[in-house]
């Protein structure tokens, strides 16, 4: 009968330290099982009860326990990215502690504030009233204007770090080329540039490449949740072959904006398809899916609108999908290596070798849009893009807000709060400051806590996953005491006086869990009873 008679030890110690310690809980379907054994049948404290009323009572027992009596050992750390928001654990319920690791590892608590929040910022139109907005952009950045000439974040593409290649050398009859790519935004300019470079005809004796350029791609999630058509527009400027200095084989740019139900593809591979010739014979890269049109619709951009910006829109019906994805794709299908041979070097390239250029194609996007092109019956937010108002914007670009001066800049406001004689024991700190926003799932942390390792500690309901429903010994029996009450509550006919004993039992149970989960010692009461000999200060 042993619980442990089946253990093999020496697997126990040299498997994985997922299972290591496990033999202080008790999982909650054993407990259920010995609970219908134990506690139901003829002359037993519960005559019938089913397997289900007993689970939910048992999950409810967990759920209670782990808020106030099981210890908290969920946490979690991450490096705060400069949006200076943590997200919120697939299972939070609460924190314990919030913290920051300074640079010996000791962790550095991090205080609630008060005195800030981030309330729901209501549309207004320029006389202040509520707009319920006909033309509600969702799109992020969608005239390119960042002040930093950065690619959006909510934005994603087929190339994350393009690549413009100059050329490479000439070895007898071989030429070789790397081809290139790019997709970024032109701060000058104020435009989404997809750059194209002409691709390499062929790329070594064993390995041959045929291909038409590349296809590039970005796209931007949209939640249309309640909504039927989403109205679509761009202006482009799609790359013109004028022959100078390009060769007449150099075909114009081709764009495509739409919408359709997939992501786009990360893959650059366009209609020629990759193929590597091994020892093993010829091998086939697949294809990009973004050279398939847009699903739900599509505008496109070729030899007619070359050159010049031309401005096109559509609405898309929407009407049975929750979230779309808007995406623009861009070719140029050059099917020779365009490049100034002026400079072509003979043999190997070295380190100081002056390769020749090899030409670029731009199709230039200068603006799009997606508006959801119906009045709305709910109020809008300012900020459709992050969802942040003006006072969390305020609060995070703060450089004083985590200090132990949090507030003295505001000499009126802390003249208010530490009167004439200092400050206000609750700023007494320079850790930093945080503030969860429960309606959006974040946690904010003030502005100097950016690139900092945090370690959240919280509280779950262990009811997350079938492996977190265990029990630790020591509380074992409240849960027991606790499905018995609860059960007994919820019967009719039951002698009130039956009800109180059960809920004392369960009340008992419970404080008894909670001194034995405490974990106190008598070495940690007698180090800290040697400090009886020190003043105290207050």
């Amino acid at each position: 009968m042993g619980l442990l008679d089946a253990t093999n030890q020496k697997n126990y110690y040299n498997n994985a330290p997922n299972g290591y310690g496990d033999y202080q809980f008790t999982s909650l379907n054993d407990i259920i099982n010995q609970f219908l054994v134990v506690y139901v049948g003829d002359g037993k404290v519960l005559n019938e009860a089913s397997r289900t009323d007993v689970q939910f009572h048992a999950m409810r027992a967990l759920q209670e326990l782990s808020f106030d009596t099981f210890k908290s050992v969920k946490s979690q750390e991450i490096v705060l990215p400069p949006s200076l928001k943590m997200i919120l654990p697939h299972d939070y319920v609460n924190y314990t502690k919030l913290s920051f690791v300074d640079g010996s590892g000791i962790l550095r608590p991090l205080k609630s504030t008060r005195h800030t929040s981030n309330p729901f910022s209501i549309l207004q139109d320029e006389e202040g009233n509520y707009e319920f907005s006909q033309d509600l952009e969702l799109l992020t950045d969608n005239s390119f204007e960042t002040p930093d000439g950065t690619f959006n974040t909510d934005w994603g593409r087929s190339a994350t770090t393009g690549i413009l290649r100059r050329g490479g050398y000439k070895n007898s009859s071989l030429r070789i080329f790397g081809g290139g790519y790019k997709i970024g935004v032109n701060n000058s300019t104020k435009s989404l540039e997809f750059t194209h470079v002409s691709q390499p005809i062929r790329g070594g004796q064993n390995i041959g490449m045929i291909n038409t350029g590349r296809v590039l791609a970005a796209w931007h999630e949209i939640d249309t949740t309640n909504m039927d058509f989403l109205d679509i527009s761009a202006t482009v400027n799609a790359f013109k072959n004028l022959q100078t200095p390009y060769s007449a084989s150099v075909p114009d740019g081709e764009v495509i904006v739409g919408v359709q139900t997939q992501q786009g593809d990360t893959s650059t591979k366009d209609a020629g398809q990759l193929t590597r010739f091994t020892q093993n014979g010829p091998v086939s890269t697949p294809l990009s899916t973004n050279l398939n049109d847009p699903d739900l619709g599509f505008m496109s951009w070729g030899t007619a609108e070359a050159g010049v910006a031309t401005t096109k829109d559509l609405s898309v019906d929407v009407s049975r999908h929750n979230k779309v994805y808007f995406i623009i794709t861009s070719r140029v299908k050059v099917t020779t290596v365009e490049r100034d041979d002026t400079n072509m070097v003979v043999g190997p390239p070295t380190a100081n070798a002056v390769l020749p250029i090899q030409y670029t194609f731009k199709n230039i996007i200068e603006e799009v849009s997606a508006t959801s092109g119906v009045s709305t019956i709910n109020l809008q937010d300012r900020d459709i893009a992050t969802r942040d108002s003006s006072t969390w914007q305020s609060y995070k670009g703060s450089s004083v807000n985590s200090t132990t001066r949090d507030f003295d800049e505001q000499r009126d406001f802390d003249l208010e709060q530490g009167r004439r004689y200092g400050l206000s024991p609750e700023h007494a700190q320079d850790n930093g400051t945080f503030y969860i926003d429960d309606l959006r799932g974040f946690i904010n942390f003030s502005s100097t806590m950016s690139g900092k390792t945090i370690v959240l500690d919280y509280i779950s309901d262990s009811l997350g996953t079938d492996g977190e429903m265990q029990v630790h010994k020591f509380a074992e029996d409240a849960v027991y005491k606790s499905i018995v009450c609860d059960i007994m509550s919820t019967r009719i006919n039951v002698p009130e006086y039956a009800i109180r004993r059960y809920k004392k039992d369960k009340s008992s149970s419970r404080r008894t869990a909670k001194l034995r989960l405490s974990n106190i010692k008598l070495e940690d009461i007698t180090q800290v009873f040697r400090n009886k000999s020190k003043h105290i200060k207050h």
